[in-house]
């Protein structure tokens, strides 16, 4: 049997220059975003679970630097796919910085779904709160679009957000799409489901 090496030599150095050109652009991207200006943010409030109100400060535990997801909510498969893949890097994320999900539902909507997902991260609600659009995952219209922020709290309390973008597929955040991509057809119009 013919090795696919051997068979296809051309196109396989291809596709490798790509994939290290890919990888020194990331490494770039990676390096631009820590030395763009940071932003101060204000400390906004939050409704957790229970109820109770719960500050952008304290969702910081021990650390200085915060990982936030800004999740659509439980109409949207989409962020569900993505929430669900955050399971089992949630103590390996929370060893590093502080990690949560936000979205707008109610908290007790949210709640419901959180405990149906088996989700095992922390999550509060910006319902009541202009936290999604000043962050700019609102529009005018009040429709929310995912994405991640990183925040930083420095030694006097002030809050800064020092990077963020957005969520789709094919990004680095849901491993489900590479993994597609190497298909013969790619994803071939596959989209997430709730439950199969």
């Amino acid at each position: 049997m013919t090795r696919i090496a051997e068979a296809q030599p051309t196109e396989l150095a291809k596709i490798q220059e790509l994939q290290n050109k890919i990888l020194e652009d990331k490494k770039k991207l990676a390096e631009m975003r820590r030395n763009a200006p940071n932003e101060e943010v204000s400390d906004y409030t939050f409704t957790s679970h229970d109820g109770s109100e719960i500050k952008l400060s304290d969702m910081f535990g021990t650390h200085q630097d915060l990982i936030l997801i800004h999740n659509m909510g439980r109409g949207c498969a989409y962020c569900t796919l993505w929430a669900d893949g955050f399971i089992g890097f949630t103590e390996h994320l929370e060893n590093r910085a502080g990690f949560v999900v936000i979205s707008k539902d109610e908290y007790t909507i949210q709640r419901n779904f959180h405990k149906s997902r088996g989700w095992n991260f922390k999550m509060h609600s910006s319902h009541n709160s202009t936290f999604n659009r000043d962050m700019g995952y609102e529009d005018d219209k009040g429709s929310q679009m995912p994405g991640i922020s990183a925040f930083h709290k420095d030694a006097n309390g002030k809050i800064w957000r020092t990077g963020s973008t957005w969520f789709g597929p094919g990004d680095d955040f849901c491993a489900v799409w590479p993994m597609f991509d190497l298909l013969k057809d790619g994803p071939n119009g596959w989209a997430p489901k709730f439950s199969y």
